[in-house]
């Protein structure tokens, strides 16, 4: 197998390779956000799941070909074949879609729904390593919810090398379960990593419909992580005192006789967006432009740390990603550089307490070929960490820099 070849589906590497070149480059240091723009426009390709998939049947089958000659229909062909040999639907539920409808719509697709990884699990003979990886780098969701009796059955299948039909099997006799009090609810509070904890010692057949059985009641009960909404509230409110304080301060540099003094309880999501998304143009009613105004949409995938946004996690309508978990972190480091005073220090440092926080959750680690994962470490690569991020997020809003070639 050549280098180039290995080039061609070696993602990761590509984007450490970006990464790297554009923090040597002579310019960064007097044009970091420039620089770090056109890294994120030119070098980094936002890598679909569909892109995934095929890398992934591509080493799987061990295809003598080069990655990219080979045809969408010889994937499509692996795909029905192991289907079948694993006797494995197009889908859970009723469908009257063929399988090589669904396979070339799998394969071309930028995103996919999470139940498509679980049934490709089956279909593709997966791990448990393989499912949680495709999750976390493909969908850039959290791993197995160890809350959701569908994943766990799921889990227990793949990790016993079990096919689709002791699936349905086991899922059919979960359905026969009869539903538990909602006031029986005390599975649904407890912490992810505890609950991986519990999930890891079923053994057998009767061991897992003993835990799923605890997860069945006839309340609607939350599948969100508590893990994830508590490193979440934890940085929110260590970004609130960082903002109090940069309040205060301005407060008392102003030229008036009457000094506000702000306390981390009064700053709102609307300060926080202000602070994080001060770059980010605003319509006449003071929310944040439309995020296809960007030329950093399609990397970022539309995600931006917008008050409306946050609202819905604190009120628990919105389950917590990675992305908000990542911003938060950064923003925080940004604001320590008497701590971290040398830029490389601070760098690996930020990605070690980042992984820390993102393996709590289930998460992963930080992944460089994620083009917004890749630009909060070069942002914090830059003398000015946040200055530089404001920067990017406004040189994408700037029609001239379509091409990432204005100077």
């Amino acid at each position: 197998m050549t280098d180039n070849n290995i080039k061609e589906y070696d993602f990761t590497d590509a984007a450490w390779e970006s990464l790297y070149d554009g923090v040597d480059d002579t310019r960064f240091k007097d044009q970091d956000a420039r620089v770090i723009y056109n890294t994120l426009r030119q070098r980094l390709k936002c890598i679909s799941f569909g892109e995934y998939l095929q890398r992934y049947i591509y080493l799987k089958a061990e295809l003598e070909q080069p990655f990219s000659q080979v045809p969408l229909k010889e994937y499509q062909l692996i795909i029905r074949t192991s289907f079948s040999d694993r006797h494995t639907p197009p889908s859970f539920g009723p469908t009257t879609a063929k399988l090589s409808a669904l396979s070339k719509n799998w394969l071309t697709r930028q995103t996919v729904k999470r139940n498509v990884v679980f049934l490709l699990g089956f279909g593709l003979d997966m791990s448990v390593e393989d499912v949680n990886l495709f999750l976390t780098k493909g969908l850039r969701e959290a791993e197995i919810n160890p809350k959701n009796p569908f994943e766990v059955i799921c889990w227990y299948c793949y990790k016993n090398h079990y096919n689709y039909l002791k699936f349905s099997q086991l899922w059919e006799k979960y359905l026969q379960i009869p539903a538990n009090d909602p006031a029986m609810d005390a599975l649904f509070h407890e912490h992810t990593i505890r609950m991986r904890g519990s999930v890891s010692r079923i053994l057998d057949d009767a061991s897992l419909m003993a835990y799923v059985s605890r997860l069945k009641t006839s309340g609607n009960q939350s599948l969100m992580s508590v893990t994830a909404k508590e490193c979440f509230l934890h940085l929110y409110n260590e970004a609130r005192t960082i903002i109090a304080q940069i309040y205060n301060r301005e407060e008392a540099e102003a030229p008036t006789s009457k000094k506000r003094v702000f306390t981390p309880e009064e700053i709102t999501e609307s300060h926080m967006e202000q602070i994080i998304c001060s770059a980010i143009p605003k319509d006449r009613h003071g929310n944040l432009t439309p995020g296809k105004a960007s030329q950093l949409n399609r990397q970022f995938s539309g995600k931006r740390f917008s008050r409306q946004r946050i609202h819905e996690i604190l009120a628990g309508e919105a389950e917590v990603t990675r992305f908000e978990l990542i911003t938060l972190n950064f923003f925080i480091f940004s604001q320590r550089l008497d701590m971290y005073p040398d830029a490389r220090k601070r760098y690996f440092r930020f990605q070690e307490s980042t992984d820390e926080i993102l393996e709590k959750c289930c998460m992963g680690q930080l992944y460089i070929q994620n083009p917004y994962e890749c630009f909060v470490l070069m942002c914090l690569l830059s003398q000015d960490p946040l200055g530089t991020y404001a920067d990017v997020w406004e040189l994408s809003y700037e029609p001239g820099t379509v091409s990432g070639e204005k100077e």
